[in-house]
């Protein structure tokens, strides 16, 4: 079948449509459900939601924290995702003696739920628009500095004082690249159970050949319980499962949470990204890669503990590869400078916006962020698109631990508007949450990442910058991080709890190796993202005004970005062509057993231990996976598949090659989403896995 490169391959094929692909088309659009396009969905396709539909679509889909979407799937807090966005939760409570990431686990009672170690999960309850309130913070006569500190405090305060009004945990949401901000208040829970998941070779079989490819074969899915108070949670808002899934041509939903898109950067931002950005993190990805491959082939133990981290990479390094080769396509790059042209055609027409130099400001920011990325990316955690954030500069668990502990008794003394962003007050129970996990941290495994992330630290910045001669101390990349690794006491949770009790002084004074490293890359640490956030401030008021531009071209017709919260999008079941054929929209599970005999039965395409004695008895042609032409990126990963009336028909667990152009521009020619078909997961949880009860539960005694 295909493998990896397929993305160098096929996605020329698709972009030669994009410079047709009006901005105001609305199936194009990750939606927020409180802007739905009611309008655009009545004339299409005759459905317009009610708002009691939009608010029980948004209540019952569910946000994992750790990365991922989800829905409440009954009354008594059960929950489905894709098992892939379960692995890391599956991972932390398993041991040698029982892996339940490779062999699956079910709960047959309540009593036998497995809690995870800190996973949280959100449920959005309410949006607001607080745009102003924001921008007011920034005066006229502010330096990019001050500007940044003063949106920084506006952001922090407001989600301080929501969280004192509400309880629930407030983010301030940032759309259309700081043109409006929003406060999302979710629901927290933090007591989630395993109930059901299948052999990982069931949820992710045919491996990195088949990723990102169709015809698949996947029970990706994984169902949790939530519990509060020792109890199920009892939850109004839930999803129904409908057993008669669809057909061809239906109209259908996503309700999920997108991560990451970049459809209204500017041509500058995505030239860089193209010759610099990507190509940077592909190389560190790859690299990564390797490592893990090398350290789980010496012992399978080993592989073990590596395997849910080499998934990850594996799958980045596919979609960076197909980002890559898109932006490389003179056809997306050329849609990009049509649609710009128009805006500034526009923005010269109408000086009363102010934004003929936003494009130039933009441009000479970018400038200035290239000069600052690789320090900023190895010394400050600065990761694609996602700002900020100790799981960007961790290679491993211990580090990041030892740079949160480190800074959070300085952050923490300060007033919440002038801490970073990670360390506010409306956060610090989620950030809690992390930093004292359970989860099991393994000495050589650290060791092996952090000697990588040593040796690329000097790589990059050279064996003689300032920094690099500190962080090595001395020694070679691999002495140094064993030394760190096996002398820190992190490992140690009520040692953490020491220190995250202590003050700025208390803490420089700590006699660990990690919180010493840390403490010498701090001063460089923290110059480094101040010289990206000050530029950050810079492209946030210039996109401002942009922003203005399109409101005042457009109107409301665009989507802004994904940025990891609830969004809407919709499509059909629809098939495509690729090759000369027609690909059919569903898939069935007697191709999975065609397909193992194929290749076999050899891996990644063999079948789990369970499967081989169900045959006989399965209905081998009910629908398994699915396309659609819905819009979706990661994070959508767990989504529900929703009909017209609201009910779960299916979970998106992947797209296709040619969907990963989705990222910079949306096209329905060949790009899909793929969903794992709810009639192939009833059949197989009650005939392979004998989850019979539990299906009851799913279906509501049906």
């Amino acid at each position: 079948m295909k493998s990896a490169r397929r993305a160098a391959l096929a996605l020329p094929v698709l972009v030669a449509g994009l410079l047709a692909v009006h901005a105001a088309r609305a199936d194009d659009g990750m939606w927020l459900l409180n802007r739905a396009p009611l309008a655009d969905l009545k004339q299409k396709y005759g459905f317009e939601p009610a708002p009691a539909w939009l608010e029980h679509v948004q209540k019952s889909a569910v946000r994992f924290n750790s990365g991922g979407s989800g829905s409440f799937a009954s009354a008594d807090g059960l929950v489905i995702t894709n098992h892939h966005v379960a692995a890391d939760a599956l991972f932390k409570f398993s041991t040698a003696e029982h892996n339940y990431l490779r062999d699956g686990f079910y709960a047959k009672t309540r009593a036998e739920e497995i809690k995870c170690v800190d996973l949280e999960l959100n449920v959005l309850m309410d949006a607001e628009d607080v745009t102003a309130q924001v921008n007011a913070a920034v005066r006229p006569g502010m330096s990019a500095a001050e500007a940044a500190e003063a949106r920084n405090g506006a952001k922090a305060a407001l989600e301080q004082e929501s969280l004192g009004k509400t309880g629930l945990r407030s983010d301030i949401v940032t759309l259309f690249q700081g043109a409006q901000y929003h406060l999302y208040r979710y629901k927290r829970y933090t007591d989630v159970r395993l109930v059901f998941a299948p052999e990982q070779q069931a949820a992710f079989f045919g491996g990195d050949p088949d990723n990102f490819e169709f015809p698949r074969f996947n029970l990706d899915i994984a169902i949790f319980r939530v519990y509060e108070h020792d109890r199920p949670v009892h939850v109004e808002h839930f999803l129904k499962w409908n057993p008669a899934g669809t057909q061809e041509g239906d109209l259908v939903f996503l309700a999920g949470h997108p991560g990451t898109t970049q459809r209204l950067i500017t041509l500058a931002e995505m030239e860089y990204a193209r010759d610099t950005q990507l190509p940077a993190m592909l190389r560190w990805y790859k690299s990564r890669e390797v490592l893990f491959n090398v350290y789980g082939r010496r012992a399978e133990e080993n592989a073990r503990r590596a395997h849910a981290d080499l998934l990850r990479l594996e799958n980045y390094r596919k979609v960076f590869d197909g980002y890559i080769d898109g932006l490389l396509d003179p056809a997306v790059i050329g849609a990009k400078r049509a649609e710009e042209d128009a805006l500034r055609k526009f923005a010269a027409d109408h000086p009363e916006l102010a934004a003929t130099d936003a494009w130039r400001q933009i441009a000479d920011a970018q400038q200035i962020i290239a000069q600052h990325a690789v320090r900023a990316q190895l010394l400050a955690g600065y990761n694609y698109n996602k700002g900020f954030n100790s799981a960007a500069f961790t290679p491993g668990s211990l580090l990041g631990l030892a740079r949160t502990l480190f800074r959070a008794p300085t952050e923490f003394a300060k007033p919440d508007r002038e801490r970073f962003e990670e360390f506010h007050e409306a956060g610090r129970t989620a950030l809690e949450l992390g930093v004292f996990s359970a989860k099991p941290i393994y000495d050589d495994y650290e060791t092996v990442v952090l000697t990588n992330y040593l040796t690329a630290l000097a790589m990059e910045l050279g064996a003689s910058d300032p920094v690099v001669l500190a962080a090595l101390g001395g020694q070679a990349p691999s002495v140094r991080a064993a030394a760190l690794v096996h002398g820190t006491r992190l490992k140690d949770i009520a040692f953490r709890r020491q220190l995250w009790a202590m003050t700025p002084a208390q803490v420089a004074q700590v006699d660990d190796p990690l919180i010493a490293f840390v403490r010498v890359l701090d001063a460089e640490s923290r110059r480094a993202r101040g010289a990206i956030e000050q530029q950050l401030e810079v492209k946030t008021q210039a996109h401002t005004r942009i922003a203005q531009v399109r409101f005042a071209k457009d109107g409301d017709r665009t989507a802004p970005d994904a940025t990891f919260t609830l969004r809407l999008s919709y499509g059909t079941v629809k098939g495509y062509a690729q090759g000369g054929q027609h690909i059919a929209p569903y898939t069935t599970l007697a191709g999975t057993y065609r397909r193992a005999a194929e290749h076999h039965d050899a891996p990644p395409f063999d079948l789990p231990p369970s499967w081989p004695g169900a045959k006989a008895k399965l209905n081998l042609d009910t629908p398994y996976d699915f396309v659609s032409t819905c819009y979706c990126i990661g994070g959508n990963s767990g989504s529900p598949t929703i009909n017209r009336a609201g009910e779960f028909i299916g979970i998106v667990f992947d797209g296709n090659i040619q969907s990963l152009i989705w990222n910079y521009a949306y096209t329905d020619t060949q790009a899909r989403a793929l969903s794992t078909d709810v009639r192939a997961i009833i059949e197989t949880m009650r005939k392979v896995y004998g989850a019979d009860a539990l299906v009851q539960e799913l279906l509501g005694g049906q």
